[in-house]
């Protein structure tokens, strides 16, 4: 059983983004990113009125396809028309474009295959890492990535128990870690790559990843055994998590005279192939 889910998620249809959210174990999108994706209206929510205006039988329906839920906006959450994917199939259905086939083979597999995923988190696991052996990623990248994946949701999960609801304060918490670990908090650490929108932790080599998933495996622990409760005692313990990295992070350092924050991205050269030409190069300068 799915439970429902507050959260605003992202499905990405071509370079257009749709929000979604699980209600009543399903996936319900936003009626107005639809049509926009579809038309290119500037005004979705205008393309709408006129759809229910020049439809009959569409607006009678129109109670039992949408449904008003809490949406993350840019002004904060907010209630808003969202269809189902049955309900998206219908508003499909009185739109005219090209767009329209394409769109419902894209919803027909966004819209169950991800409820499968929630269900049986393996293969949520599988596609990952199919997505990022498509990326040019090694094996051994990925079976780190995927691991701190989990580190990750296993952290958050205990937050969200602990009174953390708020966005705001999970990106407070994140970077209390990242500070402590590594100097930087996740924005310093993306400039420090030379990132704009990617995913930081797509771009960090294996020891960068090892390092944030022992800051957050550590906060997990130092929170569940200090029992904190509230933003203010949960920083405390992810500073304290994050210092649990940062040391063995210096320790590391000194050891081998080597920064473990790597400047280097793999925006231009996917990490399989960096990996190998650096093997490459260290044959060459042994020989």
């Amino acid at each position: 059983m799915i439970e429902d889910d507050n959260t605003t998620h992202i499905a990405v249809f071509g370079s257009k983004a749709i929000r979604r959210r699980l209600f009543n174990n399903e996936w319900w999108f936003v009626a107005a990113d639809i049509i926009s994706t579809l038309t290119e209206s500037k005004d979705p929510n205008g393309y709408l009125k006129d759809m229910r205006r020049r439809d009959e039988g569409f607006n009678e329906g129109w109670g039992q396809i949408a449904t008003l839920l809490e949406i993350t906006t840019s002004g904060g959450k907010q209630k808003i028309n969202c269809v189902s994917t049955k309900g998206a199939f219908r508003l499909i259905q009185s739109i005219p474009s090209k767009k329209a086939e394409p769109f419902k083979r894209w919803l027909a597999k966004v819209g169950y295959e991800r409820v499968q995923e929630i269900e049986n988190p393996e293969l949520a696991q599988e596609r990952m890492k199919q997505l990022y052996e498509q990326k040019g990623y090694s094996k051994e990248w990925i079976e780190k990535r995927l691991r701190g994946i989990a580190i990750r949701q296993e952290l958050t999960d205990e937050w969200k128990n602990r009174g953390i609801k708020e966005e705001k304060e999970f990106a407070i918490l994140t970077n209390e870690i990242s500070k402590a670990a590594f100097g930087k908090t996740v924005e310093e650490y993306k400039e420090f790559k030379k990132l704009k929108r990617e995913n930081l932790r797509d771009h960090m080599d294996d020891l960068e990843i090892i390092f944030t998933m022992l800051g957050e495996a550590a906060t997990t622990r130092i929170t569940k055994t200090k029992d904190a409760e509230g933003l203010s005692e949960n920083k405390v313990a992810a500073r304290q998590g994050g210092e649990v990295a940062g040391n063995a992070r210096k320790e590391l350092e000194s050891k081998t005279g080597e920064s473990v924050l790597m400047q280097e991205n793999f925006l231009a050269e996917p990490e399989k192939l960096k990996k190998k030409r650096k093997k490459l190069l260290e044959q060459v300068n042994v020989i």
